[in-house]
């Protein structure tokens, strides 16, 4: 069948990013910030809040594969230091979101090629983004990269609340392209969640040798692999 559609993981396939959740810098930024909104709390404690709140939010989850909610978690934490009011709460969670991200962030960038290939294939193809991530991070960053605009649909799991390899996110993006498994190829830099995750459904698969993802899987290989995004054209024309 012909190929028609192209699908990308996004962090460690289009975007390098490095990010460090350790930092002490996170929590104490965080725990100054909100003295001004009243709530006066150690950067330990705010790191161990969170931490908490995530693994209760897992837990709670019952899926398989559970994606936690970055946002729904400030918001727990900020109900649980006494901010009842819930439009204050919703707007505070987002920005303690953005900040966690922001001084966790090491490096943000595209890798090599990635404008030129991307721009070739939209030539041809119709192209979707299936990412394990938070809609509060993923589309600002996408966004700061300059990657606004060449994706529909773009599936992010944060708001299903499951990630891959569950196969259901993939099936929420052939579902909005209206195509078939055998219509698309999906291109991913982790063994198991991109790749193992894709071929559920019978979707061939590109694995990128990118400095970021599981290298290997059990008894899971991908159609194709190449080891610098520029050889993705290759890899397209080869299962297409």
């Amino acid at each position: 069948m012909t190929i028609k559609g192209i699908l990308f993981d996004l962090y460690g396939t289009l975007i390098d990013i490095e990010t460090d959740e350790s930092m002490e810098e996170i929590y104490r930024g965080i725990a100054h910030y909100l003295t001004y909104h009243g709530v006066y709390l150690h950067r330990g404690r705010v790191q161990h809040s969170y931490y908490q709140i995530m693994k209760q939010q897992k837990e709670a989850s019952g899926e398989e594969y559970p994606e936690i909610d970055v946002k729904a978690i400030w918001n727990a934490f900020l109900k649980q230091e006494g901010i009842q009011a819930a439009e204050q709460r919703a707007h505070l969670a987002k920005v303690l979101a953005h900040l966690y991200r922001g001084i966790s962030r090491k490096r943000l960038q595209l890798y090599p090629g990635v404008e030129a290939v991307l721009d070739e294939l939209r030539k041809r193809y119709a192209l979707g983004l299936v990412s394990d991530a938070q809609p509060c991070f993923a589309l600002p960053e996408i966004r700061a990269v300059g990657l606004d605009g060449y994706f529909d649909p773009v599936v992010i799991s944060a708001p299903l609340g499951y990630r891959k390899p569950d196969r259901r996110i993939f099936e929420k993006a052939l579902e909005h392209m209206k195509l078939t498994p055998a219509e698309v190829i999906y291109i991913g830099n982790d063994m198991f969640r991109d790749i193992h995750g894709a071929r559920q459904l019978g979707i061939k698969t590109i694995f990128i040798d990118s400095n970021q993802g599981a290298k290997s899987h059990n008894d899971v290989a991908p159609d194709y692999f190449v080891s610098q995004f520029e050889d993705v054209l290759k890899g397209v024309a080869a299962l297409a």
